[in-house]
């Protein structure tokens, strides 16, 4: 008895800690995400109403737009949420468009690759940290990325401004 009382509790904290990682959202669509490298914040928006504000970390090398791979940027422009990783080595993640054929062209003069998997996601840090540490990602804490992967659904428009 003590055996089968204990695979069951087992069972139902595991279930309850899969579960955790995602939340539901039933307020108002998230028609668009602003990214303000230069001030860290993040908006997400319904129309021009701010719904949630974010703070942020971004890639090694956050100034400029990203040119080719591995040069530590995040990407500037108009991109769009293009896919979801609820099982992200950076905890949860949102994808962005890049690149675009403006971008693969830019890298393609320089006789580069423009890289890609450009993401929204957490941290399996169990600390934030003061410095931009991605590869040219935007990392927000993983309570946050649990509340944006809710909120922002695919095909979201994202302003990424420097």
């Amino acid at each position: 008895m003590r055996i089968l009382s204990f695979v069951l509790m087992s069972v139902l904290l595991l279930g309850t800690a899969a579960c955790s990682r995602f939340i539901d959202y039933t307020g108002p669509e998230v028609t668009r995400i602003e990214v303000h490298k230069s001030s860290r914040q993040m908006y997400l928006l319904h129309h021009e109403t701010v719904l949630e504000s974010y703070e942020f970390e971004l890639g090694f090398a956050p100034t400029g737009h990203k040119e080719v791979e591995g040069d530590g940027r995040t990407p500037e422009g108009r991109y769009y949420i293009d896919r979801r990783n609820p099982n992200s080595d950076f905890y949860l993640s949102i994808g962005i468009s890049y690149p675009n054929a403006e971008d693969r062209a830019r890298a393609a003069e320089l006789g580069e690759s423009p890289g890609g998997d450009i993401f929204i996601h957490g941290t399996p840090r169990l600390f934030r940290g003061e410095d931009d540490w991605t590869w040219g990602c935007i990392a927000v804490t993983n309570a946050e990325m649990r509340q944006i992967y809710a909120m922002v659904n695919n095909g979201t428009i994202i302003d990424i401004f420097p």
